[in-house]
């Protein structure tokens, strides 16, 4: 369990590098589900089996499921479709394809060799984690929630007219462009007309 514990913190810590240092968002989320799922491995490797459930279910689910409801309400710039065929493409794939297999290899070693775990004398029960949260620490809960909420608002906030910016700077570039051109067009027209009208007056002069 030992070196479970070791390869799965090495896991989680190079996946945390990589989901800081990507510029993509969706790349950033994939390396950070590896990394909580890393991290879960940790705690089930420490014998806190609960704890590395709640850890999947709660970190890996349902707050990496906020985070890319984020990203999608943010991903409405003429560009989106461009980053989404870049961060679909397999090779974009290959790091946390590896380092998920890493940690699935580990998984199915445990369960092959050590079997199930023998449940601890003073181990704490689902029961006791929920009425420790929803009754003793139930301000900490609420403000957790309500933290979650004021980030989701400020992201999408902050992400609207960011996005909102650079639409209207690729518009007044548009207009400029159309401008230019338009001007071009008026000054090709004037000349192909004083052209034609030189022979006239050439004619009329003899």
């Amino acid at each position: 369990m030992t070196t479970l514990f070791y390869l799965a913190g090495i896991v989680a810590v190079i996946a945390t590098l990589l989901a800081i240092t990507r510029r993509h968002a969706v790349h950033a989320l994939l390396y950070l589900v590896v990394s909580l799922l890393a991290i879960a491995v940790d705690f089930y490797a420490l014998g806190a089996a609960f704890v590395a459930a709640l850890e999947v279910m709660i970190y890996a689910g349902a707050i990496m499921v906020l985070f890319v409801f984020v990203v999608m309400m943010l991903n409405v710039a003429e560009h989106a479709m461009e980053v989404e065929r870049e961060w679909l493409r397999p090779r974009n794939w290959y790091g946390p394809s590896v380092l998920a297999l890493i940690l699935l290899a580990e998984l199915a070693y445990c369960a092959f060799t050590f079997g199930s775990t023998p449940s601890l004398a003073n181990a704490v029960s689902p029961k006791q984690v929920g009425v420790a949260l929803f009754r003793i620490y139930w301000i900490g809960v609420e403000l957790v929630s309500l933290l979650l909420m004021a980030g989701l608002v400020g992201a999408c906030h902050l992400g609207h007219r960011a996005i909102t910016r650079e639409e209207e700077r690729h518009a007044t570039g548009a207009d400029t462009t159309r401008a230019d051109s338009g001007g071009d067009f008026v000054r090709a027209g004037s000349r192909r007309a004083s052209d034609e009208a030189e022979p006239d007056l050439h004619a009329h002069v003899h």
